[in-house]
């Protein structure tokens, strides 16, 4: 066993499974089990509480009752960013993929009354099964086929038709890249004092270089696999999770951004390049890329490189304004640190793309 497959193994300790529920995290118990009493189609028992200890930014709870297992998802405590932590919009697409062939877990409720347990919240089926929290967990001899699995989801969720399923006000169709660059360019101006060479360099030639092709379709925004659930013996996916970044958008850029991992080095950044893929029973870039054209009936991708500084840019800025909260004092979790760290190599990454 390598070094790294031994790290990963740690982080899946670290992160799989649950807790007690966590100081500062707790709920009223009371007023959630009557909530589910009268608003969750076949509930019944008593409200048992744990808590994920991954880490989401919407803190997510185990419950049981009666027997079944369910899922609450919130928003958390304190003031929020305006577009942050919505809740409501992960509900709405969950709700509406759930009649598609995108898996997904049931939904059962909405709640926004934050009286009930202080925040907005929604109630989902707990689904069971395995969560890899980096692609070196992925046990080798499955590898293709759950690369295959990831593969054939994106490509379905990239094709399903947003507005039949109700979707049609998700978010904006078009100029879908002119106004992310916008977005984290402001996000990463708010945020710094000095600025950095590499992110405007990189700024000025994504808005320079924007591509003609402009598609619409619903994209998740965070296609990794530590947010999806496998089964637990197959290569299959039974639930994509965590749609808090989904919304209308570019399907390139969102498999772009799932393709990244073959762009970031090995090692502590947990990604493929400079590793031997073959040897390690990992697909090549290219080849994946090649499946995905396929399944979804393209020739080929042109401005592939742009998609890829694109999403480095935005891996970027949302890392330039963790270091701003860093600065402030407003950046609460133990890997915050790490995640500043990482806003300046992002952004070199983001320039040797193109």
């Amino acid at each position: 066993m390598t070094d790294r497959e031994e790290q990963s193994i740690d982080r899946q300790k670290e992160f799989s499974g649950t807790s007690p529920v966590r100081k500062g995290f707790e709920l009223d118990i009371d007023s959630l089990q009557k909530y589910m009493q009268k608003h969750v189609e076949g509930f019944s028992g008593t409200v048992a509480l744990r808590q994920f200890k991954g880490g989401q930014s919407n803190p997510t709870y185990h419950i049981t009752a009666g027997g079944k297992q369910y899922v609450l998802r919130r928003k958390p405590s304190g003031k929020l960013l305006k577009s942050a932590h919505a809740v409501d919009r992960e509900y709405k697409v969950i709700t509406a993929l759930g009649q598609t062939n995108v898996p997904v877990a049931r939904t059962y409720a909405l709640c926004t009354d934050a009286s009930i347990i202080g925040s907005w919240f929604y109630i989902m089926q707990y689904v069971d099964g395995r969560i890899f929290w980096t692609y070196a967990d992925i046990p080798r001899e499955e590898r293709p086929a759950i690369f295959k699995a990831m593969n054939t989801t994106m490509a379905n969720l990239h094709q399903v038709d947003y507005k039949a399923v109700g979707l049609e006000d998700y978010g904006k169709a078009g100029d879908y890249f002119s106004r992310q660059i916008s977005r984290w360019s402001k996000q990463y101006l708010a945020s710094v004092e000095e600025r950095s060479a590499a992110m405007d360099d990189l700024m000025e030639w994504l808005l320079s270089n924007i591509p003609e092709n402009d598609e619409t379709t619903i994209v998740h925004g965070d296609y990794r696999v530590d947010n999806m659930i496998f089964h637990p013996t197959e290569p299959k996916i039974l639930a994509v999770l965590d749609w808090e970044l989904s919304t209308l958008g570019h399907p390139l850029s969102d498999f772009a951004y799932h393709c990244i991992i073959w762009r970031i080095p090995a090692g502590d950044w947990k990604g493929l390049a400079g590793i031997d893929l073959n040897a390690r029973n990992y697909p090549t870039e290219e080849a994946y890329m090649k499946t995905y054209c396929r399944r979804t009936e393209i020739t080929s991708i042109e401005n592939w490189n742009y998609y890829m500084a694109f999403n480095f840019f935005r891996l970027a800025g949302i890392s330039f304004g963790i270091k701003g909260r860093l600065r402030d004092g407003t950046a609460a979790s133990k890997h915050a640190r790490a995640s500043a760290d990482a806003a300046e190599p992002l952004a070199q990454f983001g320039l040797n793309q193109i």
